[in-house]
């Protein structure tokens, strides 16, 4: 996922933002809200993690405006304001999931994973297409019953196909999830990455629809 991160603490910020590259995500990092203003109307991202006090104004304040802005992004509100209200007030105002400073960086790689899941429509990890089983969870692929090892870039991408099985997406759309706003992005860099998921999955694992983009097509079926 292509995922947001408005954090001005700079140690908490920099582990948050291995553990989401760790896990495969594309993360641009934010310190200020005005900053995270802008980076909303400049790119789609998949989530955001939004601290609640930054040094320009209230992550709150900047969740709800997105809200009544009618824009439905995902959003993790990570804070270290434990009191029950701070929680009421952040879930009825928009937030979809509320974790308190200190946590886990592997809870919070699962409250991601889950959260993504509701908003792909199937909070179920498991996915057969054909004879291919992905864990969206456990971030692993079995083609034939055999595991299938994908680097961070193909498993990005072709999670983007499983979460979005009948929706075409376009060259632009696909590297705005790969790459973060500083990244420099080759012409051919889809291209190739598709090509490398049809050779370990399979030719069909992929459509290309011609001057459009892709999706995810029908696999082949081992007997």
């Amino acid at each position: 996922m292509r995922i947001l991160l408005v954090e001005d603490d700079p140690v908490l910020g920099m582990a948050v933002r291995d553990q989401i590259v760790a896990d495969g995500h594309t993360p641009d990092w934010v310190t200020r809200l005005d900053d995270a203003t802008e980076a909303i109307h400049a790119a789609a991202f998949e989530l955001v993690l939004l601290d609640l006090m930054l040094p320009d104004g209230r992550g709150l304040d900047f969740l709800k405006r997105l809200r009544v802005a009618g824009d439905v992004t995902p959003i993790i509100v990570l804070t270290a304001r434990d009191q029950i209200s701070d929680r009421i007030a952040a879930l009825d105002a928009g937030a979809d999931d509320y974790l308190v400073k200190p946590f886990d960086l592997f809870e919070l790689s699962a409250r991601i994973r889950a959260v993504g899941r509701r908003y792909a429509g199937n909070p179920n990890p498991l996915v057969s297409l054909g004879d291919i089983e992905v864990d969206l969870a456990a971030r692993s692929v079995r083609r034939g019953g055999r595991p299938v090892v994908l680097t961070g870039r193909e498993w990005a991408l072709f999670e983007a196909f499983v979460q979005r099985p009948h929706q075409l997406m376009s060259k632009p759309q696909l590297e705005e999830r790969l790459y973060s706003f500083d990244a420099e992005v080759e012409s051919n860099t889809i291209e190739v990455y598709v090509a490398r998921l049809r050779k370990k999955l399979g030719a069909q694992v992929i459509e290309t629809v011609r001057g459009m983009g892709y999706r995810l097509g029908a696999p082949e079926v081992r007997a």
